[in-house]
């Protein structure tokens, strides 16, 4: 909107690296907590996001003085989609991941496409770009709109091509169980045209009975042969993954078999709109991953530290085992924030302990806002240590980041890899594990 010529000013609660600072670069003002004279300059549009609800001071004046007001994702639509080749990428996990591997593969090869990421691919640095070309690449999120709009973020987006990489249950505080999550998805698969194209992840049986549709084309990738798409000869390495579809072999520098499947949707999407397997790789070769997915932000006294969006059971598990080939024989600490509206409750709480398989050691951090939840609904942190310590690891439930640090710091040596799964910015863990480790070395 910035790029249109509009003046943009914002307001949040808490705002964290990486977009924080983003907006500074972009001289975006942002305004720390809500109150209403945020709003006195009476702006043309309040855009209201998902993440606000009724008694919000902002939102309260925006209804109570009748300021025009919409939704991101419809902002989206009328602002920017509307008249473009629109390829919407959806699922549960990968959605940032294949997203940003799928425009970087546009972009790479001159096609110049609009984008908007739910992260900072590092190729691009940025999450979104606005440009004349037909293609409009965006990341589907099945939340819901906003309080006055409660269908999923992605039926506002216009899909010519689909891409729905899996399907878990997740959300539980808007899903009440995975047939309501399956009715969204329904939603959206009714919006692709009969001259567009559904790519789905023919392996899910959480997805097989939403895909049997007639009125637009559907193509199955995976690893089954069932598979329209399908990856053959499978090899994991340190460093590249390698798949081969018939007559030709990628190679891409992501680790793990939940990457391999964000790659193959992209050569699926990729090649549905037109680009060769050459292209495909040339862009795969020159990709340089996604910051908070697996992100090396440093190394300390001989201790790495990496930096992981994961906060599903699922996103956890397979960024360990992806951790375990890339750090062959060293010792893995797992460091965990529950914050999230799904991982303060117990619906994962078998999950969430059997997650945790490929680490050495695990350090959960004190559960977010746990009072605000019903007792029979709250994640119980003693009986996740117990099941942890069940299967052979050290476990501890410390209060925040600094206790975390300090116990993490007198017990890591040399050679170990240390992983922070969060969503949030956890009291800014990462640097104060890299400065601290470097004081310890110093000793």
């Amino acid at each position: 909107m910035k790029e249109k010529g509009f003046h943009v000013t914002g307001s949040d609660q808490n705002v964290y690296p990486p977009m924080s600072t983003f907006l500074a670069e972009k001289k975006v003002e942002v305004m720390s907590g809500y109150a209403e004279s945020n709003l006195a300059h009476k702006p043309d549009l309040v855009v209201i996001g998902n993440a606000i609800s009724r008694g919000n001071p902002e939102a309260e004046v925006a209804l109570e003085k009748k300021l025009r007001y919409c939704s991101l994702p419809e902002l989206l639509k009328e602002f920017f989609i509307r008249g473009k080749r629109s390829l919407v990428v959806t699922g549960t996990h990968g959605k940032t991941t294949t997203t940003s591997l799928l425009t970087w593969v546009f972009e790479h090869n001159g096609y110049n496409p609009s984008y908007l990421i739910g992260g900072i691919p590092n190729n691009l640095g940025q999450g979104a770009k606005f440009t004349d070309s037909e293609w409009f690449i965006i990341e589907g999120d099945e939340y819901d709109t906003a309080f006055f709009d409660k269908r999923s973020k992605f039926v506002h987006y216009l899909p010519e091509v689909a891409i729905i990489n899996n399907l878990e249950f997740d959300h539980a505080d808007i899903f009440e169980n995975l047939g309501t999550i399956q009715t969204a998805f329904k939603r959206f698969i009714n919006l692709v045209p009969r001259n567009g194209q559904l790519i789905a992840n023919g392996d899910d049986p959480n997805l097989a009975p939403l895909l049997n549709v007639t009125h637009c084309p559907v193509k199955r990738f995976g690893f089954g042969e069932e598979n329209a798409w399908r990856a053959m000869n499978l090899n994991l390495a340190p460093t590249v993954s390698e798949f081969e579809i018939p007559s030709f072999k990628f190679r891409i520098g992501l680790l793990g078999e939940l990457n391999v499947r964000n790659a193959l949707a992209v050569v699926a999407c990729a090649k549905h709109c037109g680009l060769k397997n050459h292209e495909i790789q040339s862009a795969f070769d020159t990709f340089k991953g996604i910051k908070r997915r697996m992100e090396v932000r440093g190394v300390s006294g001989g201790v790495t530290v990496v930096d992981d969006f994961g906060h599903h059971p699922t996103a956890i598990r397979e960024t360990l085992k992806a951790l375990r080939i890339k750090f062959k024989g060293q010792k893995i600490w797992a460091i965990f924030e529950p914050r999230t509206n799904t991982t303060r409750r117990n619906v994962f709480q078998t999950e969430l302990a059997d997650s945790f398989a490929d680490a050495d050691a695990v350090v959960v951090s004190q559960i977010a806002r746990l009072e605000l939840l019903k007792p029979e609904e709250r994640l119980d942190p003693e009986r996740l240590m117990q099941e942890i310590k069940s299967k052979g690891k050290t476990a501890e439930y410390l209060l925040d980041a600094d206790a975390i640090v300090e116990h993490v710091c007198k017990h890591a040596q040399g050679g170990e890899v240390i992983c922070v799964f969060s969503n949030g910015g956890f009291g800014g863990i990462h640097n104060k594990l890299l400065d601290r480790l470097a004081k310890v070395a110093r000793r």
